[in-house]
């Protein structure tokens, strides 16, 4: 086993895999690991991460960068410890993908041996990995553990439930930490049930705005216009209820089917004293989960889902107002990792290697 000088203040410097807008990498720049570099395929993330995080952006297919490339470019200093993070696009592992059949012939099904890779070429001292929990029960994650002790690393991971480190958001989430030093030991719980955040605090604060509209204050504050059936059907609905609350004439034919009782949140409105949803790519879409305002007759904002993701509020998401886009943004919100779930694995790496002790939110 290497051991650092627990004596000696250590410089860190990460890559981040699959960056997207830089939520992870934010969260790691916030527990002090300078974040040197991002690789995405998507450049319409370009510029929100490279205005917030102040590293390089690399529009590259994973596939395609080699080890060598990360080292001479980015990992120059040999005295600097290097760590690796990434969250490999979760629609391959996805429970809805894991319905469809033929799901090992995706391409991004191949992108977690990609990182794999990508460890043996460049040996960070560190690595973690974010994804969602049916990955652990994957034949390709357990290679992936496999090949990191085979590697000489000792490898943790588990579920990590969102509100138990402060995030307003119902968000289970697979955590790999793996390090040459030794046993990685996550950071203690900050919340638990009786002080988690909830919606209330999260968005309580923001302008009310009707369905279809933009505040005047901020542009991110918009919403989808919901059509005349969906206004009747939200005005029917109830916090932490379902569509069965609804008249019989009011529901879709999907709800009279017998598998239709397996999706009893979408339509739903959320609760002002519960953590959100599970924010998603289609957060604003009324109709895809339980993304309807508690008390206003519409889905959440841009803003809201930002807030929800733990985004803050000064984080800059682009570059001209034509920029905003709903399902522009609704992607690169909904897919990035919450910075806050970034600080505390920044902040988990931090005191293994002799950090400065993490404060409660």
């Amino acid at each position: 086993m290497v051991s650092p000088n627990k004596n000696e203040k250590k410089s860190l410097s990460a890559i981040d895999l699959f960056c997207g807008i830089g939520g992870l990498s934010y969260g790691l720049k916030k527990a002090g690991i300078p974040v040197i570099a991002g690789i995405d395929m998507d450049d319409s993330c370009q510029y929100a991460f490279e205005k917030n995080i102040k590293g390089t952006f690399v529009k590259k297919d994973i596939a395609t960068v080699k080890g060598k490339e990360l080292k001479r470019k980015y990992w120059k200093n040999k005295n600097t410890i290097k760590v690796l993070v990434g969250c490999a696009p979760c629609q391959p592992f996805s429970s809805h993908t894991n319905k469809i059949k033929n799901k090992k012939r995706s391409v991004r099904w191949k992108l977690l041996n990609e990182f794999s890779r990508l460890i043996k070429e460049t040996v960070p001292e560190i690595v973690s990995m974010e994804n969602v929990p049916n990955l652990g029960n994957q034949k390709i994650f357990k290679d992936f553990v496999t090949s990191l002790k085979k590697q000489n690393y000792f490898v943790t991971y588990t579920n990590i439930y969102c509100p138990d480190y402060g995030i307003p958001q119902k968000r289970l989430r697979l955590v790999l930490l793996a390090s040459k030093f030794g046993n990685v030991e996550f950071i203690p719980k900050t919340n638990s049930p009786e002080n988690y955040v909830n919606l209330k605090k999260a968005i309580g604060h923001l302008q009310p705005i009707e369905s279809g509209t933009i505040s005047e204050n901020d542009p991110l504050h918009r919403t989808t216009k919901l059509s005349n059936i969906n206004l009747k059907r939200i005005r029917t609905s109830k916090p932490k209820g379902t569509w069965l609350d609804w008249e019989k004439d009011l529901r879709l034919k999907c709800h009279k089917k017998k598998s239709g009782n397996s999706y009893k949140s979408v339509y739903g409105r959320m609760s002002w004293d519960e953590p959100s949803s599970t924010i998603t790519t289609q957060f604003y879409n009324y109709g895809t989960g339980r993304f309807g305002h508690p008390e206003q007759d519409r889905a959440i904002t841009i803003r809201e889902a930002a807030l929800l993701q733990t985004f803050p509020i000064d984080y800059k998401f682009y570059q001209k107002k034509e920029d905003i886009l709903l399902t522009k943004l609704g992607t690169h919100i909904g897919n990035a990792v919450p910075p806050d779930l970034g600080y505390m694995i920044g902040k988990t790496i931090q005191n293994h290697i002799g950090g400065t002790n993490v404060t409660k939110k």
